[in-house]
C-alpha cells in the first residue's frame, strides 16, 4: 500500500511543553498543528483551554500532561490536574507514573493511582496515556507496568516524557508492544526528530509519536511524496 500523508501526520502528537514558551509561541504551535493535520497538540496545562478552542472542528485533539514531568505528585494532585484538564476541553491526557513508587516495587499504589485517573478520564469519555519514563526503570519494572496497564485497559502506554535523560528506544518499544495486551496501544516519545525514525516506529507498530519536530518531519514527508508523484508522471 502506498504511503499517504495522513498515515504519518495522524501518528504525531505535536508537543508544546517547553516551560518558557510564550502565549504567542503556543498559539503559533496550535496553528501549525492544524496546518499539518496532526493527531493532537500536547500543550502545557495553563494553555489547554485556549488550545482546545483554537482546535475546535479541526480534527486535531487537544491534550495535556498530568504529573509532568517527574510523576511524583500525590494522586489527589494528579486527579485535580485531570479534572481541570477535562474541564478545559482536553480529550487525551498524558499522565506520568510515580517513578519512585515503581522503583520501590509499590505496585499496588501505582495501579491504584492509574485506575483512579482512568476512572475519571473514562467517565468523561476521554482517553488516557500512561508515561513510564523508561530511562529510570529496569526491565522488570517495565514488564509490571505493561501488565498493570493491560489489565486496566488504558488507551496508550508511553515510553518517556522527553524531559528525562533518555527517550524512546527500539528495545523499549519492542518490549512494550510485545507485553501490552490490545486494545492498549504504544506511544513513543523522546528524541523523535526525523521522518526516518517516525517511519521505523510506525513499522514496529507504534500508533502515536510525541515530537516537537513536527514541521521538519512533515515537510520532509511532503517533499518525498511530491517527488514520488512527479516520478510517476
Amino acid at each position: 500500500m502506498v504511503l499517504q500523508y495522513r498515515d504519518v501526520s495522524k501518528l504525531l502528537d505535536h508537543a508544546l511543553l517547553k516551560p518558557e514558551a510564550s502565549d504567542a509561541e503556543l498559539e503559533a504551535g496550535c496553528a501549525l498543528a492544524v496546518e499539518y493535520d496532526v493527531a493532537s497538540v500536547c500543550i502545557v496545562p495553563h494553555a489547554l483551554a485556549r488550545c482546545a478552542a483554537s482546535l475546535e472542528g479541526s480534527g486535531v485533539e487537544p491534550s495535556t500532561t498530568i504529573g509532568f514531568p517527574h510523576g511524583a505528585h500525590t494522586t489527589r494532585t494528579k486527579l485535580i490536574e485531570a479534572e481541570q484538564a477535562l474541564h478545559a476541553g482536553g480529550t487525551e491526557l498524558d499522565m506520568v507514573v510515580n517513578v519512585g513508587k515503581v522503583r520501590s516495587l509499590e505496585y499496588a499504589y501505582v495501579q491504584g493511582e492509574i485506575a483512579a485517573l482512568l476512572e475519571l478520564v473514562r467517565g468523561a469519555g476521554r482517553k488516557l496515556k500512561v508515561i513510564f519514563e523508561n530511562c529510570y526503570l529496569e526491565r522488570a519494572h517495565k514488564l509490571e507496568l505493561c501488565k498493570i496497564c493491560s489489565e486496566l485497559e488504558v488507551d496508550w502506554i508511553k515510553t518517556s516524557t522527553g524531559v528525562g535523560p533518555g527517550g524512546a528506544t527500539r528495545e523499549d518499544i519492542e518490549l512494550m508492544l510485545a507485553q501490552r495486551t490490545p486494545p492498549v496501544q504504544v506511544k513513543a516519545s523522546g528524541g523523535v526528530r526525523s521522518l526516518s525514525l517516525v517511519l521505523e516506529l510506525r513499522a514496529l507498530g507504534v500508533s502515536r509519536i510525541g515530537t516537537s519536530s513536527t514541521q521538519v518531519i512533515l515537510d520532509e514527508l511532503r517533499l518525498q511524496l511530491a517527488e514520488a508523484a512527479s516520478a510517476q508522471k
